[in-house]
């Protein structure tokens, strides 16, 4: 899944964005709330982690740009202000979630966690399609009760296929979700991936709507 942290301190976001790529989220990094919106609305993202104490406008601020613009995506807040009235006051502006400074790092991956799984309607971090189960926290996808060895980028495109059962892809959105902006992938890289999944799994798995993406079937009840 693709998030976007905001956050103005170099050295914390270097950080959280190695340890989220770890657990197999593609991160994007922004120092400043103005291109945040705009970033929103012209790419594809799953959720928001969101410091309030940015150089050049406050996150509130932030947060109700976003939901004034009726983008509907989990927002946690990072926060040094720990006074009850600041929390209030983020929640009230449209945050999910908030979380003081300073914290422990798996306790933010928990929180993002249970935020991107509620905005999916699931009741637990594992993904299941049919006979294949993901584990996102695990890293770790089996088939048939048996273990499949996927590549990092292998495991974040599946996740987002298996994600959204019946939704249709385009390849530039497939390459948004699993590069991000800093990691610009081969023209033919999304393909590639999806010739080795359904080598691993079953050549039905991803269906190519032609002239339009890519998706996986949803299992009938």
């Amino acid at each position: 899944m693709r998030v976007l942290l905001v956050e103005d301190d170099s050295m914390l976001a270097d950080g959280l964005c190695d340890a989220l790529q770890l657990s197999g989220y593609t991160v994007d990094w922004l120092a400043q709330g103005q291109p945040v919106l705009s970033s929103l609305r012209h790419q594809a993202f799953a959720g928001v982690v969101l410091d309030l104490g940015l150089p050049d406008m406050d996150g509130i601020h932030v947060i109700k740009q976003i939901r004034q613009a009726k983008i509907d995506l989990p927002i946690l807040i990072l926060t040094a202000r720990d006074e009850i009235d600041d929390r209030v006051h983020g929640l009230d502006a449209g945050a999910d979630d908030y979380l003081v400074k300073p914290f422990d790092v798996e306790e933010l991956k928990a929180r993002l966690r249970a935020l991107l799984r509620r905005s999916q309607g699931r009741q637990d971090n594992t993904i299941v399609l049919g006979d294949i189960a993901l584990h996102p926290e695990k890293h770790q996808v089996y088939y048939q009760a048996q273990e499949i060895k996927l590549s990092r980028h292998e495991f974040k495109l599946l996740m987002i296929l298996l994600g959204r059962p019946g939704k249709v892809f385009t390849k530039e959105i497939l390459q948004e979700l699993v590069y991000g902006w800093d990691n610009p992938p081969e023209s033919n890289s999304i393909e590639v991936h999806i010739h080795h999944l359904r080598k691993k799994f079953y050549t039905s798995l991803i269906k190519t709507i032609r002239g339009v993406g890519y998706c996986v079937e949803k299992v009938p009840a």
